[in-house]
């Protein structure tokens, strides 16, 4: 053995254990969810004490419970998947007895059949879905629960099928998923006269999942009880460049107050991420900072506009002024700015930045000059 041979071993055996412990993770984040959904299931059908409860129920269970990651939303996505794919029993039942812990805490009840069907709205379509499944253990140990959530709200059996099949061959990441979803890929494969050659074009230029796409997702991190800061992956210079730029913000003071960094924000069963939010003391209001690699494009305005309405709607106090947002780009065309602000929060600006940033005095004095 010589010292490239040793690298190349120990290269090997991390890759090997981190894809296996991330894959041991991602089974028992399905398990958990398919069995909540299946008690859920079994209370609102069976329980002694249901009529008590429900349409409440999942709020109630949330207050409850009281735990990080369980509430009401999750409940009603742990309660579809275990509907969608009730085909999962054995998969999961097989994985939890493997644990010595856990076994003892499956009731006795839950080991007996159960053969609960979807919902009727949920198989849909004009081809069996028997006919066409794929196997409960490929759906198991191949797609992430982030990918399951994501397919078990198509509620066309085919088109249901369809979409776990090119996921499982082509590895996809959850936002690569979203995106084919987004771009009718199914709809497209129909009207398609070759949707072998539409299918190897779509796989190859398809975005691959890695290990570090299952762990940095917010379901599996509130699973493993991981800090939020973790929730954020950044490439070194977007990092370098943030790091930075809040070192000079921080130091501006008047009135400048950090609250948050990667400020998370749901939206329906969306996350998104404000990369810096200050409150100034002063004008009594929300500053929310987006920082873009690259050019500017009108959907920052958007997005920046969103973040704008949500705190507006959710976060702001009634003796708050309005937010601003201020949106950093490293270029940008007036011509474009001008059009694609139109219409939209008026405390929106946008403003270039350099990779080799600017003095502390011209961010103090471009902050002055925005904010008036």
């Amino acid at each position: 053995m010589n010292f490239e041979s040793l690298v190349n071993h120990i290269s090997s055996i991390q890759e090997t254990l981190q894809a296996q412990a991330v894959h041991s993770v991602n089974l028992a984040l399905t398990s958990r969810n398919w069995l909540m959904g299946c008690y859920i299931v079994e209370f609102e059908q069976r329980g002694e004490d249901r009529a008590t409860y429900g349409e409440q129920l999942l709020m109630k269970l949330e207050k409850r419970l009281n735990a990080k990651g369980l509430n009401e939303r999750r409940f009603r996505e742990f309660r579809r998947l275990y509907l969608v794919y009730p085909q999962l029993k054995e998969e999961v039942l097989d994985y939890v007895m493997s644990g010595s812990e856990i076994r003892h805490s499956v009731s006795a009840e839950f080991t007996a059949p159960i053969w609960h069907l979807p919902n009727a709205e949920l198989q849909t379509g004009d081809i069996e879905y028997d006919s066409i499944h794929i196997s409960a253990n490929k759906i198991f140990n191949r797609l992430p629960y982030t990918h399951l959530k994501k397919i078990s709200k198509i509620e066309n059996s085919v088109k249901r099928a369809f979409y776990e099949m090119e996921t499982i061959r082509g590895c996809w990441t959850v936002k690569e998923l979203d995106r084919q979803i987004d771009s009718l890929y199914y709809e497209r494969s129909g009207l398609s006269k070759n949707k072998e050659a539409l299918s190897a074009l779509v796989q190859q230029q398809a975005v691959q999942l890695h290990p570090v796409d299952v762990i940095n997702t917010p379901v599996t991190l509130e699973f493993l009880g991981l800090n939020e800061r973790a929730l954020v992956t950044e490439d070194d210079l977007e990092q370098s460049i943030l790091d930075n730029l809040q070192h000079f913000l921080l130091e501006m003071g008047h009135g400048f107050c950090f609250e948050a960094r990667q400020r998370r924000i749901l939206i329906d069963d969306d996350y998104f991420f404000a990369d810096l939010v200050f409150y100034h003391r002063i004008l009594k209001c929300h500053v929310i900072v987006e920082l873009k690699m690259g050019k500017f494009r009108h959907e920052y305005a958007s997005q920046l506009n969103l973040y704008l309405n949500y705190y507006k709607t959710e976060i702001m106090q009634p003796d708050d002024n309005l937010p601003i947002g201020i949106l950093l780009c490293t270029e940008k065309g007036d011509t474009l700015v001008k059009y694609a602000t139109a219409g939209l929060d008026p405390n929106i600006f946008v403003q270039k930045y350099m990779v080799d940033l600017p003095s502390e005095e011209e961010i103090k004095r471009f902050i002055a000059k925005e904010i008036g």
